[in-house]
């Protein structure tokens, strides 16, 4: 029994048997499988037959009021009835030995792992139904969703499934073609089921389980509490259930993508072409169905047409899409298209054209001609989009420049007029300024779904290169975004550093696919060379959105706002400041603070909401001045300098200082606190009054945790984490109530770095190689991960034992784990997003772009592009929305259409105010007013506002349209690590690469747009 226990716990194959045969001997209902297909698909399944008398499905006592979330609950949890209906009235007659619709092997293979499904769900049953009947003991369903759904059959069976689901709709729709039998039974089948689904419709059903399980157990979670002993299992159970969804999700993406290079590699018969297609390095980055659309030369539209977009590898191809099939079949199971590529271009040669270029004129002579344009002329200049908004454009600036010459001529004048003066010409000046930004608005807003690319075309006939525009129409504007940023970044994954960046140590150096990694853009040196002896200590990002940035620019760059980098310490006793700029593709250097002392330690405080801003304020008086982002600098003579920053323009505001005069090694906001953690094992607290925005200098308080360094404080909703020696203390926001325990065992083993996710904490040690998970409510450890045997692997040539790798590094960004070594490697592990337990269940990925010494530090920069980059809505729509009382705005007085010629004013409505004779033609008589009012519907057709804000962003977001903007979350991501040097990790020691190991560098990683909701 022993060696049973041994074997069936290591997962050898003897074990799986003998646990098999144990459970059949001990479970009556419990039988084996006969098989119908071949043995290797079914190896590791067992077969289970339910009675319904031993087993009725599970049942609640009456639903108290106001519990309807209970219904819900069960009939999610039940067997499926689309499952016993597919395999009762579609797989059960196909097999009958007097049915000859179908050959029976052809049916297995449609249907392939649909019963193994079925029986889990059943097994799912079982465990409910028993749970139910002693619901009033327990109260516990958590764990039957670990125990049901965390094991590796569940996760092969529904691969499986996914894998051959191609397949198998590409079965039905041949035997619908070649068997009229087939295609009769399956519309008797649609027309007889209850809501006349098709057979594809139910067969989708399985791949939208997991995400009602999940959906279902959010929902139980938020009404679980605290103290529940459920609550750590439903997390867990959370967290095996967004795992399984993820890899179940990543399998149908590769099956879905594998099917669309086949189709398309059958369509073409390019040599270079088909190699890339057929080869197994090609790789499916982004595709999309987009309508190429093709301007005349005044604007007009000539032909549009729907075209299928692929990005493989370093290859961008177009093809024609052909949708025609049989009716009948269309209706009962999608038919795949057909392919005919149109043109294919290498990616490094392809530009996306940004919004307001006048010409593509190449460094080399490139000429550019306009794409299927009966006229085009190889000029050099091409009008984008609409020409007709370029050409306005155009006579506006003209205009604008006569009027500043007219303007400085009545400045000549010697008579004194009222509708002629300087008062007047400048009013027309600033008139025409505003309606040139209204007109590039128009043509931001006529561009923001029309993606625009400049594609290398045939050589001309003296063999000169030749670029073609081709603009497409995206379904959104995200969608063009998305295509913008993956041509980006897939045009970095083809550089050196990234063709084979990250590996994972189980997989034999396997590596990963493109844009499924991050991927390195840049390194930067940071401090001079003078000043190599400062020590990189800290950094943080500070986010600043850039109104003036371009479509397409805010689409590539990286996060938008300012990268704050300190450092100090060395042969120095002085610290320093540096300032990047991240709102282009890469960082620049844009200001440099010296500093007194050494700095320690960064904190960002995000500048309050204008809401909060009026509450806290008085009503009386204009408007507070902008006093921007907060940071406070933690320095090493036990000062913390508060600075304010707007932009690159910082100033100091307050100095607070502890009594202890001890260096401050962290600082951590936590509502109206700042925390600051010492290096004498104490943590400064400082109160910030109601409606002020400081902390107070003479509210220092100081609470002891210990005697060593508090390394590190972490905020976690209400509390605040800080740590000292083997102890972390949770110390409330409100009240400052402390309870502490023990992160480790061993005294020795000081906790150094937490970072938080969902419900748990990841903490690392200033001893030793492993990582360990808390979770946050119960205060146990859950996990432990040695992070050195992902290492070791990458320097072959070197004693694993000469060194131990420490953790200098912890950060969680977009669903990653990032680890920071003592050797300057990086690790990064995939972890759940959701509010469940972050475990680390995956491969570790490590990076071969490393540092030369240890990693100083990880910092996460993200921001969320302006939610106007994603509206579709202009500023003339929006005026017609106000005119006509929508919007939630007042209702405007003036409701006449748009004349033919506008009146050319500013501020000025009226100038009979204005001092001297009115100038005019007409006798006084006949204009018996002194000077005609200027009617405000001519002034207000684009919104008059002396707001500039007015003139880019159109009318601003109402409070009411918050939720609005929200949904539509487009979130650029950015790692920055710093540490001594750069080196590229190669497969043995020779291979390696080193830059000078003296200079500080920052290495930076970018990540794909994400879209949230």
């Amino acid at each position: 029994m022993t060696s049973d226990r041994y074997a069936a716990r290591n997962g050898t194959k003897e074990g799986l048997g003998r646990r098999k045969l144990a459970m059949i001997r001990k479970v009556s209902f419990l039988q084996r499988k006969d098989s119908t297909g071949d043995g290797k698909d079914d190896a590791g399944y067992i077969d289970v037959f339910l009675c319904e008398v031993k087993h009725p499905p599970p049942q609640l006592c009456p639903m108290p009021e106001g519990l309807s979330s209970q219904q819900v609950c069960m009939s999610i949890c039940s067997i499926p009835d689309w499952s016993v209906f597919v395999l009762q009235e579609y797989q059960k007659p196909l097999l009958e030995t007097q049915s000859v619709i179908l050959n029976p092997k052809k049916v297995r293979q449609i249907f392939h792992r649909l019963h193994e499904i079925y029986q889990c769900h059943c097994m799912f049953q079982i465990a409910l139904a028993s749970r139910v009947a002693e619901w009033d003991q327990s109260e516990k369903i958590g764990d039957l969703f670990v125990a049901s759904f965390s094991k590796s059959m569940v996760l092969n069976l529904y691969s499986d499934y996914i894998n051959n689901f191609t397949s198998a709709m590409a079965l039905i729709k041949k035997a619908c073609l070649s068997k009229p039998a087939f295609l009769d039974f399956l519309k008797v089948k649609q027309a007889s089921s209850p809501d006349r689904i098709t057979l594809y419709g139910l067969m989708v059903k399985p791949i939208q389980r997991f995400p009602q399980f999940i959906l279902l157990l959010q929902d139980m979670l938020k009404n679980t509490p605290r103290s529940h002993s459920d609550r750590l299992p439903l997390q867990l159970a959370l967290t095996e259930l967004e795992t399984l969804a993820e890899k179940l999700n990543e399998q149908k993406r590769l099956a879905d993508q594998e099917a669309e290079i086949q189709h398309l590699a059958h369509s073409t018969g390019e040599r270079n072409l088909n190699k890339l297609l057929n080869s197994e390095q090609r790789q499916l980055i982004h595709c999309e169905l987009l309508t190429e659309i093709v301007f005349g030369d005044k604007g007009q539209v000539i032909k549009s047409k729907e075209r299928k977009v692929f990005l493989i590898n370093d290859t961008l191809i177009c093809a024609n899409v052909n949708l025609k099939g049989p009716p009948d079949i269309n209706t009962l199971v999608p038919v795949g298209p057909k392919y005919t590529v149109k043109w294919s271009a290498s990616l490094l040669q392809t530009q996306v054209v940004e919004v307001g270029q006048d010409s593509l004129q190449g460094k080399d002579g490139v000429i550019t001609a306009r794409c299927h344009s009966s006229t085009a002329s190889i000029t050099g200049k091409v009008l984008l989009g609409p020409p007709r908004l370029y050409q306005e454009l155009e006579e506006l600036q003209h205009d604008l420049a006569v009027v500043e010459e007219v303007s400085l001529l009545v400045g000549t004048l010697h008579g004194i007029y009222q509708n002629l003066n300087t008062t007047v010409s400048q009013d027309w000046c600033l008139a025409l300024q505003r309606l040139i930004r209204l007109k590039e608005e128009e043509i931001q807003n006529a561009n923001k779904c029309r993606l625009r690319l400049s594609v290398p075309g045939k050589p001309d006939k003296s063999g000169r290169p030749v670029s073609i525009m081709v603009v497409f129409n995206t379904p959104n504007p995200f969608s063009k975004i998305s295509w913008v940023n993956r041509l980006h970044l897939a045009k970095i994954a083809q550089r050196k550093e990234n063709t084979s960046g990250w590996e994972c140590a189980e997989e034999d150096g396997k590596t990963k696919a493109l844009l499924s990694c991050p991927l390195l853009t840049c390194k930067l040196s940071v401090f001079s060379s003078r000043t190599h002896t400062l020590k990189l200590e800290a950094a943080l990002h500070s986010p600043s959105q850039s109104r003036l940035l371009g479509f397409c620019t805010a689409s590539t760059s990286l996060p938008q706002g300012y990268l704050w980098v300190a450092g100090g310490g060395g042969n120095s006793n002085h610290g320093q400041v540096e300032i990047f700029s991240l709102n282009r593709a890469s960082a620049r250097l844009v200001k440099t603070l010296p500093l007194r002392a050494p700095v320690l330690c960064l904190e960002y405080v995000k500048e309050p909401c204008p809401s909060t801003v009026l509450q806290e304020g008085t009503e009386k008086g204009p408007r507070a001045a902008k006093t921007g982002n907060i940071i406070c600098v933690g320095l090493q003579d036990g000062s913390i300098h508060v600075q304010s920053s707007v932009d690159t323009a910082v100033q100091c505001l307050l100095t607070l200082v502890n009594p202890d005069n001890c260096p401050v090694l962290c600082l951590k906001h936590l509502l109206s606190f700042l925390f600051a953690g010492l290096a004498n094992g104490k943590v400064a607290i400082y109160h910030r009054k109601t409606g002020e925005r400081l902390w107070d200098v003479d509210s220092c308080k100081l609470v002891s945790l210990g005697s060593k360094p508090v390394y590190c404080l972490l905020t976690l909703e209400d509390t605040m984490w800080a740590s000292c020696e083997n102890q972390v203390t949770v110390i409330q926001g409100d009240s400052l109530c402390m309870q502490s325990f023990e992160a480790h065992s061993d005294p020795d083993f000081h906790v150094s770095h937490m970072v938080h996710s969902g419900g748990g904490v990841w903490m690392a040690f200033t001893k030793g190689s492993s990582i360990h998970l808390f979770h946050t409510e119960t205060l146990q450890q859950l996990q432990e991960i040695n992070i050195s045997t992902r290492t070791n692997y990458l320097s072959p040539g070197k004693a694993k034992n000469d060194t131990v790798t420490e953790t200098d590094g912890l950060l969680i960004s977009q669903g990653m784990l990032w680890v920071g070594t003592s050797q300057g490697v990086i690790i990064t592990f995939s972890v759940p997003t959701l509010e469940g337990i972050p475990k680390i269940t995956g491969k570790a990925m490590t990076s071969l772009n490393a540092h030369c010494g240890a990693v100083d530090f990880l910092v996460s920069a993200s921001s969320t592009l302006a939610s106007d980059l994603l509206r579709r809505d202009s500023i003339f729509n929006i005026s017609k929305e106000s005119a006509n009382g929508e919007g939630g705005g007042e209702t405007s007085p003036w409701k006449q259409d748009k004349p033919k010629h506008l009146l050319l004013q500013y501020h000025l409505h009226s100038t009979s105010q204005l001092p001297g004779k009115l100038l005019t033609a007409q006798p006084e008589q006949a204009n018996p007013r002194a000077s005609p009012d200027l009617q405000m519907e001519d002034g207000s057709i684009y919104e008059v506002n002396e707001d500039p804000d007015v003139w880019l962003r159109g009318r601003p977001l109402e409070l009411g349209k918050e939720g609005e903007a929200k949904r539509n979350k487009v979130t650029s991501t950015a790692i920055f690590s710093g540490g001594r040097g750069y080196r590229r990790i190669g497969l043995s020691a020779s291979e390696e690469t080193c830059s000078d190991s003296s200079e500080n560098t920052l290495l930076v990683w970018q990540l794909p747009l994400t879209l949230s909701q």
